[in-house]
């Protein structure tokens, strides 16, 4: 017999910004992993939550857990299929932001830096030009100085595992709260990276759409 004084099991939270009858934008929050990971206690995660919602979900792209900010989760497979193909393709536009230690330098800029796993220190990815490095680009500009920090709009065109966070180490300015690049890491609540704005055509409809998830630091 059902206890009437039980109270309904809640879903996990989950921050939609946008959703249709093919997709939905979410603003996954930091240390927050994407997709499952092994073991039950991975369960937790963007498409986990999505999946209850939705009662079916599909990954599209991932953030680094560590990492905060906007990322799609597709609806139904045909989607899934479609929004891969821009990605592959280079369709999306992607920007960031992002809290530097010290003064970057200089009005805009680019990294191009071929990047490849660390194997005995994974996840760590390393600069490197062997024949395992995949080419890499990432274009920065500042926003904003503080109290020798560096407020940063970052674009990837590639989407290199940590590219982000390890260009930006190759730069003499690692992100604040990385446990894996910033040289000055003091434990940090949270990484300070943030994926702010998404634009690309609609995979149905062929409207362009923009979504932005302000920048919670």
């Amino acid at each position: 017999m059902r206890n009437e004084n039980t109270a309904p099991v809640q879903p996990p939270a989950l921050d939609i910004l946008y959703e249709d009858d093919w997709f939905a934008v979410i603003n996954k929050p930091s240390n927050c992993l994407s997709v499952p990971g092994r073991g039950p206690d991975k369960l937790d995660s963007i498409l986990h939550r999505a999946e209850c919602f939705f009662g079916e979900a599909f990954v599209v792209h991932r953030l680094d857990e560590a990492t905060s900010g906007l990322i799609l989760v597709a609806k139904t497979h045909e989607c899934q299929k479609r929004m891969y193909a821009h990605f592959r393709e280079r369709e999306v536009q992607k920007e960031y932001r992002a809290l530097l230690r010290g003064t970057l330098l200089g009005e805009r800029g680019e990294v191009r830096k071929p990047l490849r796993c660390d194997w005995p220190n994974r996840p760590r990815q390393i600069v490197c030009t062997d024949e395992w490095s995949k080419d890499s680009i990432t274009f920065w500009e500042p926003i904003a100085y503080e109290n020798n920090t560096t407020r940063v709009r970052l674009t990837p065109h590639t989407g290199r595992s940590h590219q982000l966070r390890v260009h930006m180490q190759s730069l003499g300015h690692g992100i604040i709260g990385d446990e894996f690049y910033d040289d000055q890491y003091t434990n940090e609540p949270r990484l300070l990276l943030h994926a702010y704005r998404l634009e690309f055509r609609h995979p149905f409809t062929k409207a362009w759409v923009a979504f932005v998830a302000p920048c919670p630091f």
